[in-house]
This record gives C-alpha cells, sequence and structure tokens, in this order.
C-alpha cells in the first residue's frame, strides 16, 4: 500500500530534488554529467594491524624507556633467514613458450626454483649464542637451525634429513667449548653437536617432551625442561648422566604448590648457579638452587606490566636481572630476584619492538639480548645498557647540565655590565 502526500509536500520536495540535482551539477566535473564516461581509481584498501614505514621509522631512537630516561634496552636488528634472491625466478620466467607450458616444463622450471629457493624462518624457538657471536636458532616448522653471522647477516643451516636427523627441536644451549645442545620432544632426547656441527653425542635418559634447556658451565650440569612430566631433568654435562630430577610427575599439571610445576617451558642458569624456570600454566617463575632445593618464586595471573599470561622464554642478564618472554601478553619484562617489575618492552605487533607469539630469549657476554616471535617468523637483537653503563651516563649527563648551568650564571654579569655601559653612552651622547 502507497501513502500519497499532499499536494503542498509533493511540491516541496520536487523543489528539494531539483536543488540537489543543482548542486551535484555544480561540483561534479563536467565529464560526468555530459555522458562521457570517466575511469575513476579504484579505493584504497583499509590498511588491517600495525603499519609501520621501515623507511621512515628512525630506529637508532627506538629505546626502553623512551627519553629523557637513561635508555636501559636499544634495539639493533632482525633476522629472518637466508638472503632472497628473486632473479632466478624472474630468469624461468622469460624463457617459457607456449610449447613448454603444453609440455609441463614450465612447472618443473617453477619447482627447481622452489628447490633453490633460500630457507626462511616460519616458527622459530629456541635460541644459543657460540664464543665468535654466532647466533643459532631453532626453527621446529622449518626442521633446521639457522646459524646468523649477525655482522655479515650471512646464515649457515643444520638441516633435518642432511646434517641431522630432527623430529621436534625446540630449545638450544651452548657451553664453553662451542658444543651445541638440541632437544627434540619427538625423538624424546637431546642431541649434541661439536663447534663444527658434527653430531658427537645423545641424552635420552628418562625425558618424554624435552623443551627449553640450560647449560651451567661452572657446575657441569645440562638442565632439561621436560613440560609433560612437569619435571626440570639434571645432567651431567660431560657423561650424560642423570642426576636428579625437581618436580613431581604424573599429575598432569595440576600441582600448585612451591617446587613443583604445571607444564613448565623454559630454564635459565646464573653466574651463581642458581637455577629459574618458567612455570607456564601456573604464571610464576621458581628459582632453585644448584642443588635443586627450593628458593622462591613471583608472578601472578594478569594481563598488565608485572603480569604473566603465558611466560615461555627466561634469561638471566650479566646483573642479575629475570628476563621473563611472555607469549600471549607478547612483553619482554624484567624482574629482579624479588620479582619487582623493572621494565617492560613489547606488545602485539609485528614492527621493531612488538612481538606475535614471543617465545624464547637469550642473552650473550655482549650484553646482546635475542628474541624469537611466530608471525611473521624472526629473531630481533637488541643492545641492554647494563647498571654501571646506565650509571656512567647518568653521572656524564649531570656533569653537562651542571657546565651548562655554570656558563648561564658566567654569562648573566656580563650582560648586566654591558647593558649598563650602552646606557651611559646613550646619556653622554644625549
Amino acid at each position: 500500500m502507497f501513502t500519497h502526500l499532499p499536494d503542498e509536500k509533493r511540491a516541496s520536495r520536487t523543489a528539494a530534488t531539483l536543488l540537489v540535482l543543482l548542486a551535484l551539477m555544480l561540483v561534479l566535473p563536467s565529464s560526468v554529467y555530459a555522458g562521457k564516461k570517466k575511469k575513476l581509481a579504484p579505493a584504497k584498501p583499509e590498511p588491517v594491524g600495525p603499519v609501520y614505514d621501515p623507511a621512515k621509522l628512525d630506529t637508532t631512537k627506538l629505546v626502553w624507556p623512551e627519553p629523557p630516561n637513561i635508555a636501559r634496552i636499544k634495539w639493533l636488528n632482525y633476522y629472518a633467514g637466508m638472503k632472497v634472491d628473486y632473479t632466478k625466478a624472474e630468469k624461468k620466467k622469460q624463457k617459457s613458450s607456449w610449447m613448454d607450458r603444453l609440455a609441463g616444463s614450465e612447472q618443473k622450471d617453477m619447482q627447481d626454483v622452489i628447490k633453490d629457493f633460500p630457507f626462511q624462518m616460519i616458527g622459530p624457538t629456541g635460541i644459543a649464542v657460540d664464543s665468535e657471536g654466532r647466533v643459532y636458532v631453532a626453527d621446529p616448522k622449518v626442521g633446521a637451525i639457522f646459524i646468523f653471522n649477525t655482522e655479515t647477516r650471512d646464515v649457515q643451516l643444520i638441516r633435518n634429513g642432511v646434517e641431522a636427523k630432527f623430529g621436534l627441536i625446540n630449545g638450544l644451549a651452548m657451553d664453553d667449548g662451542d658444543r651445541l645442545f638440541v632437544s627434540d620432544g619427538k625423538f624424546r632426547r637431546v642431541l649434541v653437536f661439536d663447534k663444527d656441527h658434527h653430531s658427537i653425542g645423545i641424552v635420552n635418559d628418562g625425558m618424554v617432551d624435552p623443551n627449553g634447556i640450560a647449560l651451567d658451565k661452572e657446575n657441569r650440569f645440562l638442565y632439561v625442561v621436560d613440560t609433560q612430566q612437569d619435571q626440570v631433568l639434571v645432567y651431567d654435562a660431560d657423561s650424560y648422566k642423570l642426576l636428579r630430577r625437581i618436580g613431581t610427575s604424573g599429575k598432569n599439571h595440576w600441582l600448585t604448590d612451591a617446587g613443583n610445576f604445571a607444564a613448565p617451558h623454559s630454564v635459565a642458569v646464573d653466574a651463581d648457579g642458581n637455577v629459574y624456570v618458567t612455570d607456564t600454566m601456573n604464571n610464576r617463575v621458581e628459582i632453585f638452587d644448584a642443588e635443586g632445593k627450593f628458593i622462591s618464586q613471583f608472578g601472578k595471573h594478569c594481563d598488565g606490566p608485572g603480569c604473566f599470561a603465558r611466560p615461555k622464554g627466561i634469561a638471566v642478564d650479566a646483573d642479575a636481572h629475570i628476563w621473563v618472554v611472555d607469549q600471549m601478553l607478547d612483553a619482554v619484562q624484567i624482574f629482579n630476584r624479588e620479582g619487582q617489575l623493572l621494565a617492560y618492552m613489547g606488545g602485539h605487533g609485528n614492527g621493531p619492538g612488538t612481538f606475535a607469539a614471543a617465545i624464547g630469549i637469550a642473552i650473550d657476554k655482549d650484553n646482546r639480548v635475542f628474541v624469537t616471535d611466530q608471525y611473521p617468523g624472526r629473531m630481533q637483537m637488541f643492545r641492554y645498557v647494563t647498571d654501571a653503563e646506565a650509571a656512567a651516563e647518568k653521572k656524564k649527563q649531570e656533569a653537562e647540565a651542571e657546565a651548562k648551568a655554570g656558563n648561564s650564571a658566567a654569562q648573566k654579569p656580563a650582560e648586566v655590565k654591558g647593558s649598563t655601559q650602552a646606557k651611559a653612552q646613550n646619556a653622554a651622547q644625549k
């Protein structure tokens, strides 16, 4: 059923319509209402997620905390895999013909390109650094260990089916002789490689699901986190003999009391031999001495700074600060032994200093900090400014501020004196 308008309202609406059409004719270009077709540019899609332009971002000034505070963490670089040479694919495409496509040779050419394509990280996890500063990154999705020269960006590989046999690699650790220890969850073992990346040993006594690993170089202990068993297994790093276990097994991640775990993930050792474990499902860090005795714990479940949602990677710096990577919060947080939050960085994103499913962390002797995240698969490199360096920088800034204040005070009498002389000269001239 239609509604009929009164004549007055119909006339008013007709006039309004004519005014709108007239306004459009004045605004639109003549080619539109003259019948000439003009191709309009397609609308740009709205950006999805965080967007940044690396060319416009000055990463040399990317620090935490921000100025005027003294920087304690500096962003340096990121690594995603081997260098990509796209010219191979272009050359293959240029020599294609209709007969090649009919015979299927074009598909074979592309298979050759894919075969020769450089390895790129997809889901990097554990990290280790050797005595020469080369960084080792385990990627279970690729089935390879990437070895980065951080200066030249050259990459070597330890590949499944070529240099080694891997199932599901996770944690990495390096001893003072550059022996590399690699945990493998599928084959329930830890593989040992020499400095030339040759397999020289296997540790597998009592393991079910080996994950994060760490080495006590002084006491010669190898710590292996077994996530499924809710335990940390302690081995002799040279004989590979199982020495003891920390935690209670067989409770299906339900234990919450001190000294026990619920799906632990990673482990770290400080200079005094103390052991730090991320107890993931309990959202805490537990600390033990070199003999495996419980010392203390910290952490709580929440979603802000100082909180844990899914703590994974852990490392200890030169000042005995504890660095914890939280995969759900995509944050790296720094604590003291008492669990007091000292610094916080990160957040969800794919730009420098942000993370997407962050998981692994390592700190080397040069105070470089390495963090892996999953999406995109990459490793970011930071520089930790130590307590001594920060104190020296603060002292320098204070000295510069005092010198500047002294110069300003010395200039004021001269300015006043000059002003008085100028006034006297003007009076004499008058």
